[in-house]
């Protein structure tokens, strides 16, 4: 399938939602200005972001459906993470690997001139390679993070790595500026735990290894503005390959609302009729809180709509998972954030978050992870109300002027497609 247009970009996310989003988003930006965008995923997962495409940019974007191929133990409905509790992911990664035949021969026809991939599809890069295609990663995760974890060849030697824990509960001796970005004796053990069963066979930290080795070069979702130091240091030092920052990628709410159908709208207008009850920012605990009665809040089960929640006058804190993607979507609007981390990468970010006094990390037990409804009360009465937490709050509104400013992150934009354009192979040099 040849595709007539000024540069033709091929993307091929993970299959997590978290991942399929940020990789539209982009795929959105750079059709804004005029690249063709192939967009590769699994059928269920095309059907769940083809509405957040604008009908305008629907030429430019092609959606291309390649059917996840079937696997013992994985729900033939199962196509993305969402779909599987964490202990099964691993089958859905086998599942993916399986993609790698079919993509060859999208490959074939599609007569691409880069692909932008994700971290799990490590067969890849010599795939383009084959072809004469210049190949970039597309990290997700902050370049801070990325920095931590160092070489590919590191990474490419996980889980050995981890069982020395000390390798990563103290600063990289490679970062050369002041840094408290390091895990936890409990976020290690998890992480263990997450890998004792691997369907695939192949395990996180060889397929981003891969990866990041095979590629032509690394784009991050970040800026100069808030990562210098290490978008710097991960070019010049660790990968020693072009490092382009892409941006933050901050959302469009008015493009959500306009994107979301009947069902949706109608979820977000119950969500939306709660907030409204309160004053901007909730700067007042609801009455009856403390003594749990009275209207305390909404439990709501199924998809919400998150950046419009954040984006309402009425947000005054955000609890968090610590994923790259909600730590965006938060400060682009200007939340002060309760950081609890969960998996992989989540607790560098609190870290991170934490140091930039824009957070607060609520405590837990070193070794094993616990902790108590009272730590939990108690930092989220200091980030959101307490006087005591009035300078985090007053730093997420700060850097609001950073995460949110889509002129800034749009000049990102410009800067990458000057890239892509300089260091695309001709045609007749491929073979």
């Amino acid at each position: 399938m040849a595709v007539e247009g000024e540069l033709h970009v091929v993307m091929l996310p993970w299959l997590a939602m978290g991942h399929l989003i940020p990789f539209l988003e982009l795929s959105k930006r750079l059709a804004r200005k005029g690249i063709v965008v192939s967009f590769v995923s699994t059928p269920r997962n095309i059907d769940r972001v083809q509405s957040r495409i604008p009908e305008s940019l629907s030429p430019l974007i092609h959606l291309i459906r390649l059917p996840l191929p079937p696997l013992h133990n994985l729900p033939h409905s199962a196509e993305a993470t969402i779909d599987l509790p964490v202990e099964k992911v691993h089958f859905l990664k086998a599942a993916f690997d399986g993609l790698e035949l079919p993509f060859h021969d999208f490959l074939l026809t599609a007569s691409p001139d880069w692909i932008i991939c994700d971290f799990a599809p490590y067969w890849l890069p010599p795939l383009a390679l084959k072809y004469g295609l210049p190949c970039a990663y597309l990290s997700l995760f902050s370049a801070t993070s990325m920095a931590f974890f160092g070489p590919a060849a590191r990474m490419l030697a996980l889980p050995n790595k981890w069982e020395t824990s000390t390798d990563f509960t103290t600063v990289p001796k490679w970062i050369p500026y002041p840094s408290n970005v390091v895990l936890r004796k409990h976020e290690i053990q998890r992480i263990l735990q997450s890998i004792q069963d691997n369907a695939s066979k192949v395990l996180d930290g060889y397929r981003l290894g891969s990866v990041v080795q095979g590629c032509d070069a690394v784009f991050i979702r970040s800026c100069n503005e808030l990562e210098s130091n290490a978008l710097r240091l991960l070019e010049t030092d660790i990968y020693e390959k072009p490092v382009i920052p892409v941006g933050l990628l901050p959302p469009y709410v008015e493009e959500m609302e306009e994107s979301m159908d009947e069902e949706a709208k109608a979820k977000w207008a119950d969500i939306s009729e709660w907030l409204d009850r309160y004053g901007i920012n909730n700067i007042e605990l609801p009455s009856g809180f403390k003594e749990r009665i009275g209207d305390r809040g909404v439990v709501w089960e199924g998809w919400a709509p998150q950046v419009n929640i954040l984006a309402h006058p009425s947000v005054g804190g955000f609890l968090t998972h610590c994923g790259w993607n909600s730590i965006i979507e938060a400060l682009g609007f200007g939340r002060a954030l309760i950081l609890f981390p969960y998996l992989s990468e989540q607790g560098l970010n609190a870290r991170m978050m934490e140091s930039s006094n824009v957070g607060l990390e609520i405590p837990r037990d070193e070794h094993e992870g616990s902790f108590t409804s009272n730590s939990v009360a108690k930092s989220l009465k200091m980030v959101m109300v307490e006087e005591e937490g009035e300078h985090l709050r007053s730093n997420a509104r700060e850097i609001k002027q950073i995460f949110g400013d889509r002129d800034l992150h749009d000049g990102y934009i410009d800067n990458l497609i000057q890239y892509l354009k300089n260091h695309t192979k001709l045609k007749e040099n491929q073979q």
